[in-house]
């Protein structure tokens, strides 16, 4: 009989009690001999020695063991917004999710964007309302807020007693009362279910369990249970109900091998470990195995037009031999020997791994960013010592295999690496991760806001290289702006003998390396690109022309057409005393930010806004200083508009601008050395 695999991931705001659960499933599926404790930093997944230190998760980690004949994969994630990025990288290897929401909190700013993401993956959820024992648990405020950002059916399945009371206690519907709560929960999406209820009757309970089953798998209910993760109440049901009613990995198996690295660390001994949820097919210790390039959306053509450059653009894919596969409970593992279609396990010795490649072939479906960092800082070694800038820059492009969006950017010669950040806490830890496992103490700069910019109106974009002798190269592009969120397309294909299909991969290479820094130095985005133009010279071009001949008609296009520069915007979610609320909206705008009429629930207010990063960096302070620390505060990213300041922002460009033709052209022969200048 086949082996049955549930892989879910734990998903929600910082605070919620997740990995409390995680620790109280793991116990009762016997993978621990006790749970542990956050506070005491005793969890099993928790493995980092800064996560114990600090009491959050800041790594996504994963959990194997066995309940009623099931495995379960439990990929514990972290909860705080700066640590999104490993999140959004443990969607593609989840059955389901389960949202852990507060029942004295509620539903907070991120856990809105986890839900949203949940929708854009098609990935069915579960809630679970934890902290039913703590004073002012409001399961019904819950489903309240939970109602208001979900279109699922919310269907409550647990009955609860003493709220709020260290006696709490909940229990899963269960014969008649389990029937009558999915008949009328149902109602309204199942006609079977709806005539059942109009004629007050009561669905047959296999009919009751098979269209839920149905429900949850298509997306359409979320089961809503509820407990007590500290006190391990509700915890047993909810193995139960998972184990039950949940989609097992057989809903998205394959027949051939295809899997999804969704996890990269490193290991002293075994060096890189590749974390892998494997679809379809079996690999065991010392195959081979093809490793795809992760999913660009750049590439992604939204009008859905072919365009036989795109493999071409690609690069192609890697073969390298796995020396190990281990299940890991934590930090803990066994060696597996061997891992199959439908479970998750981890891959040493693949050294050109990277998070988000494919094994085999497979389509996921559109990716969500539930990360987009929005700061940039810059990092040298503390003691400003020369030496430790090239060790300090290796350490700093190792973390960033495992958390991309690091992004570090170091070049020869430069003495500063810049990175990529979503906050405070995030360059904390990293901190923390350089002198606990590389021995090196860092100094970050000031934080600065990373803009980005998009062509101010449509028309062309063109150059031509064609002097000094040998070379011939034209380009032409035409772009359009597009809505905010767009993103980049590219388009067009011109006749061969025109201009050879290989050299218009070059440009389609060449243009999306242009992307990075535009007319002010920021990355470009937003506008569509179609290629109208080119030419190519039988005699005369090289084969690296386009490459030079590309930046230029990009530069040139931004040149002639304006570029607009637009800036990063945070949504925040305010919970405090209703006699701030005037000081607040003040603020805000202030803050040139705008904000919706401020909800009051007797002596609270809630107040949510969107404000600049730029303007916003000392709110929280502010805000604490205000309401000596007892407001709330929740933030996620909403998205970049046009800038309003008034201000030019200008990134310093990194090497020769391409509009200065001469040098670049001098440069790109390799005439002309990189002067501090052009740094």
């Amino acid at each position: 009989m086949p082996k049955i695999y549930h892989n879910i991931g734990i998903l929600a705001h910082v605070d919620a009690g997740k990995t409390t659960l995680t620790e109280q499933l793991l116990f009762l599926m016997g993978a621990v001999r006790r749970a542990g404790s956050v506070d005491e930093g005793t969890t099993a997944t928790d493995n980092l020695s800064v996560e114990r230190k600090r009491g959050i998760s800041v790594r996504t980690s994963t959990a194997s063991a066995e309940w009623k004949g099931v495995t379960v994969n439990i990929i514990d994630t972290p909860g705080h917004v700066d640590f999104a990025g490993e999140v959004e990288r443990s969607l593609a290897a989840l059955d389901y999710a389960v949202v852990v929401v507060s029942a004295v909190e509620g539903v907070r700013a991120h856990t809105e964007n986890i839900l949203r993401a949940l929708d854009k993956a098609g990935l069915p959820r579960l809630v679970f309302i934890n902290k039913l024992d703590r004073a002012g648990a409001d399961r019904r405020a819950v489903l309240s807020d939970l109602s208001r950002v979900t279109d699922h059916v919310l269907l409550p399945l647990t009955e609860c007693e003493n709220d709020g009371f260290d006696t709490a206690s909940s229990r899963l519907l269960r014969g008649e009362d389990f029937d009558r709560a999915v008949t009328e929960g149902i109602a309204d999406i199942s006609e079977e279910a709806a005539d059942a209820f109009l004629s007050d009757e009561i669905l047959p309970h296999d009919r009751a369990e098979s269209l839920l089953r149905d429900g949850i798998a298509g997306c359409l209910v979320t089961p809503v249970l509820a407990g007590s993760a500290k006190l391990g109440v509700g915890a047993e049901d909810l193995l139960d109900f998972m184990t039950s009613f949940m989609p097992s990995s057989a809903r998205r198996a394959t027949e051939s091998l295809s899997g999804i690295i969704f996890k990269i660390e490193h290991d002293r001994q075994m060096g890189k470990i590749s974390h892998i949820r494997l679809f379809g097919g079996r690999i065991a210790n010392r195959d081979e195995v093809t490793l795809l390039r992760p999913a660009d959306p750049r590439l992604a053509n939204p009008d859905g037009e072919e365009d036989d450059a795109v493999a071409l653009a690609e690069k192609p894919p890697v073969s390298e031999k796995v020396s190990q596969i281990r299940k890991f409970t934590g930090g803990r593992f066994t060696d597996a020997g061997e891992v199959e279609g439908g479970d998750i396990a981890a891959l040493c010795g693949l050294p050109s791994a990277r998070a988000g490649q494919f094994v085999g072939s497979l389509e996921l479906g559109e990716a969500y960013r539930l990360a987009t960092p929005f700061l940039r800082v810059k990092v040298t070694p503390s003691d400003a010592d020369p030496e430790k800038i090239p060790p300090l820059a290796a350490a700093l492009s190792e973390l960033t295999e495992e958390e991309p969006y690091i992004d570090a950017k170091w070049e020869n010669g430069q003495r500063e690496i810049t990175i990529s950040t979503t906050g405070k806490i995030q360059l904390e830890i990293l901190d923390a991760l350089l002198r606990e496992r590389y021995g090196l103490a860092a100094s970050f700069s000031p934080p600065t806001v990373i803009y980005k910019e998009t062509p101010a109106r449509a028309g062309f974009a063109y150059a031509d290289y064609t002097m000094p002798k040998p070379c011939w190269a034209v380009v032409q592009f035409k772009f359009e702006p597009m809505p905010r969120g767009y993103g980049v397309s590219y388009h067009g294909r011109l006749p061969s003998n025109q201009c050879f299909y290989r050299y218009q991969t070059h440009i389609r290479t060449s243009f999306y390396q242009c992307l990075e820094q535009g007319l002010y130095g920021w990355e470009v985005t937003d506008f569509r690109c179609t290629l109208v133009g080119g030419q190519h010279h039988t005699i005369h071009t090289h084969p690296l022309d386009f490459f030079v001949c590309t930046p230029m008609a990009f530069m040139n296009g931004l040149r002639d057409l304006g570029s607009t520069i637009l800036e990063p915007l945070l949504k925040l979610r305010i919970t405090a005393d209703a006699s701030l609320s005037g000081k607040i909206t003040g603020e805000i705008v202030r803050m040139r930010g705008e904000y919706d009429a401020p909800l009051f629930f007797g002596d609270t207010a809630v107040i949510e806004a969107i404000v600049p990063v730029s303007t916003s960096m000392e709110f929280p302070v502010k805000l604490a200083s205000w309401s000596s620390g007892k407001a709330v505060l929740s933030s996620s990213f909403h998205g970049y508009r046009e800038c309003r300041d008034g201000e030019e922002h200008v990134n310093p460009r990194r090497g020769v601008n391409p509009l200065d033709r001469s040098k670049w052209i001098l440069w790109a022969r390799g005439a002309y050395q990189l002067s501090i200048e052009d740094m």
